[in-house]
């Protein structure tokens, strides 16, 4: 067996470890993890329930319709902040350095930390459509629709969260880690998730247009209800990629010179 194959399953074991430690984390401290899973799906009560009545005309239709796939794209923008105060935290503990001087891989424990948030975010995902159901919301998507929506919903959580790892090794304590995100958790509320871009004065417009949540929340809708994709789909893949991309290797940088 070669060296290159060994150093593979020892980094593959690490990472699992890793992630069972993530995944332990959560259940000692579920008051963050009910926060942010939990939050998205209130806010998706509050908007239809109080909000509704006045937005159903800019919907075009049943307002729950129109909001639902926008509102999954909360739970990927709110975990960034679960992230990146785990990272800090661990920082800030001295846990980096304490893995630093151990016989594991050393990018198994920022592997191990995006696993288990998509592992969670799925999971919300999964609990926020089953409540949009019972609230109304009927989507017309096949099987294979479905499937190609969560797997985008997997992929726009797996970009964020390489970001949210970056601002976590950035921040110098889990408070400051904890409003760094801010601006991601921002970007779902000033898209097309809520209303459409076109009701927005043109300042707004123009932002909410050319920013990575729109095409995805747009790419989304036409999966789940049918709409008219166009080039969103190809631009939100792009999106992902670059974000994803950009901020693997912005946290592998920042953790090199960390650990070094």
């Amino acid at each position: 067996m070669s060296t290159h194959t060994v150093a593979n399953k020892h980094a593959f074991a690490d990472t699992m470890t890793m992630l069972r430690r993530n995944i332990i984390h959560a259940k000692r401290y579920p008051s963050m993890v009910f926060g942010i899973l939990i939050m998205p799906t209130v806010l998706l009560l509050v908007f239809n329930y109080v909000f509704g009545g006045a937005l159903e005309k800019s919907s075009g239709g049943e307002y729950i319709d129109y909001l639902a796939p926008g509102m999954l794209l909360l739970l990927p923008a709110y975990m960034t902040v679960s992230v990146a105060v785990s990272i800090a935290t661990d920082k800030s503990k001295g846990i980096v350095n304490r893995f630093r001087v151990m016989a594991i891989s050393q990018s198994s424990m920022l592997t191990g930390h995006v696993l288990g948030s998509l592992i969670q975010a799925l999971g919300g995902m999964a609990v926020m459509t089953g409540i949009a159901l019972l609230i109304g919301f009927r989507p017309n998507a096949n099987l294979v629709e479905w499937v190609v929506a969560f797997g985008l919903l997997t992929l726009v959580t797996f970009a964020f969260t390489w970001l949210a790892i970056a601002l976590g090794l950035l921040s110098p304590n889990p408070e400051s880690a904890s409003n760094a995100p801010f601006p991601i958790v921002m970007m779902p509320f000033l898209g097309s998730g809520l209303v459409a871009t076109d009701t927005m004065p043109i300042g707004l417009r123009q932002f909410a247009e050319y920013q990575p949540f729109t095409p995805i929340t747009e790419t989304l809708r036409g999966l789940l209800m049918g709409t008219e994709i166009g080039a969103n789909g190809w631009v939100s893949l792009a999106w992902c990629a670059v974000i994803a991309g950009g901020g693997y290797l912005w946290s592998k940088s920042i953790f090199r010179k960390q650990t070094s």
